[in-house]
């Protein structure tokens, strides 16, 4: 088995051990143990406890700055499993535990024990105190397969550039987390938390003005079953990272995120059964997915009252499917110019939808693709002097595009490059070597500016293909 396949086995493994620890110790604090939840959840723990074993032999997880090691395999954790990181992390660390060792044999009784024994803890000690309540207990109580420690500090590998994505991934999942529960409380009638709204915009604005490049790498995570989640932080994404190369200040970012984030509120109200059909909608089915634009205003005034929340945040819900010739929808009663939010929002909207599979999208269009039928095509209805400033932005190749280099290697592309008036010489990251063996993601990042001693540059590329004919997940190189 190769070097690859056992870290990729590994990264499994102690993701499915780190949550069922998590899971176990929730479920010992909510139950008593013989509750048939406490059970199931110790029965996963042990069943998962023993896999990573048998793959590793014994287990060191090593809390190291804002990551957790498996042995010497740094796990890479995706949005579905951030709360139960977030749990796992703060459990250990309130202990004083840097990190927890895992021996072969360890026993269901022992990591019942163990979770016990850390609910156990009073509250009130410093962390020091209680990691040494915790060693001392744990050797009265006999447990010879689990020991902890203090840690040390935070590992070489945490450099930087990893930093940064990690506050990139929190802002992204608490955007999605915010987006959710706006939606699902306008689905149960309930008003949306206005200050939530505007502090989720604000750190992704925060975001995009302090790692622009870690932030929109997150926007080919596009999970299909968040579609609509995920789709609304994408579109605030690139809309304000749009507004910032077009001048706005702050401030202005603030209200031109909001308005992308809330541009699809109205699709709350729309039946479940008709967004998620797979199939062409009919006549009726299409006509009341054409409503959302109103049924959001409709929405967003609901939610302006009381609060400060801006106008152009209702307009651009409210006009950006209208297309600038006013063919879209709704149709207008009288002859208008559609506002400069609402033509941004529309621009940023129709990109990240045109790339996504979605239930009706089994074959989302390659970004360099959507970006020449946006710029070329009058019919789809943008504003085309905003196209061109997202070409700009993102590129000819556009972040998460797989392409192909002279060098017969495959790549994933991460941004742009370092000479901003070569747009066709982005910043990539090597997937596949020239022999077709696959590279452990994130992969080599390569600047295709770069020129050898000679003067010639070391790789171009030569064409774009699709990631799914070599089986790349795109987002496994950002995430």
């Amino acid at each position: 088995m190769s070097g690859d396949v056992d870290e990729a086995l590994v990264r499994q493994a102690g993701r499915a051990l780190l949550l069922s620890i998590h899971g176990s110790a929730r479920a010992l604090k909510l139950y008593p143990v013989e509750n048939a939840a406490v059970q199931r959840a110790l029965d996963d723990l042990v069943a998962n406890t023993v896999a990573i074993l048998a793959l590793e032999g014994g287990v060191e997880i090593r809390l190291s700055g804002e990551f957790i090691f498996i042995n010497q395999t740094r796990l890479r954790l995706g949005l579905d499993n951030f709360a139960a990181f977030s749990g796992f992390v703060t459990m250990l660390r309130d202990c004083g535990v840097g990190v927890l060792r895992v021996e072969d044999g360890v026993t269901r009784r022992e990591w019942q024990a163990f979770l016990s024994l850390i609910h156990e803890l009073p509250a009130d000690l410093l962390p020091e105190d209680r990691f040494e309540r915790l060693q001392a207990r744990l050797a009265q109580a006999e447990l010879v397969h689990l020991d902890v420690d203090v840690g040390g500090e935070h590992d070489a590998r945490d450099e930087e550039g990893d930093e940064a994505l990690e506050r990139a991934k929190r802002t992204y999942a608490h955007g999605v987390a915010t987006a959710r529960d706006v939606v699902n409380g306008v689905r149960m009638g309930r008003a949306p938390n206005t200050r939530r709204l505007k502090r989720a915009v604000q750190l992704l604005v925060d975001q995009v003005l302090e790692n622009e490049l870690s932030i929109t790498g997150l926007t080919t995570l596009r999970d299909y079953d968040e579609y609509t989640f995920t789709h609304s932080v994408n579109v605030c994404i690139f809309a304000v990272a749009l507004g910032r190369r077009l001048g706005l200040q702050r401030r202005q970012l603030y209200d031109l995120g909001l308005a992308a984030l809330l541009h699809d509120i109205g699709k709350a109200r729309i039946e479940l059964e008709i967004l998620n059909k797979t199939s062409a909608l009919e006549d009726t089915e299409w006509k009341r997915m054409q409503a959302h634009p109103w049924l959001g205003t409709l929405t967003l005034f609901q939610m302006r009252e009381g609060e400060d929340l801006a106008y152009r945040s209702i307009l651009a819900a409210h006009e950006h499917h209208m297309k600038v010739d006013l063919t879209g929808y709704p149709r207008p009663v009288r002859p208008r110019r559609l506002g400069f939010y609402s033509r941004l929002v529309a621009v940023a909207d129709g990109y990240d939808a045109a790339t996504t599979r979605r239930s009706y999208q089994d074959d989302p269009w390659e970004p360099a693709q959507v970006l020449r039928e946006m710029w070329l095509n009058p019919h789809r209805g943008y504003d085309p002097v905003l196209v061109k400033a997202l070409i700009n932005l993102l590129g000819m190749y556009p972040v998460g595009t797989a392409v192909i280099l002279d060098t017969f290697e495959v790549a994933i592309v991460a941004g742009p490059g370092t000479d901003n008036t070569q747009l066709h010489r982005p910043l990539v990251r090597i997937a596949l070597d020239a022999t077709g063996a696959r590279l452990p993601a994130p992969g080599e990042l390569v600047d295709l500016c770069q020129t050898t001693p000679a003067g010639e540059y070391g790789r171009t590329i030569v064409k774009v293909t699709s990631p799914d004919r070599y089986g790349l997940v795109v987002s496994d190189f950002f995430v």
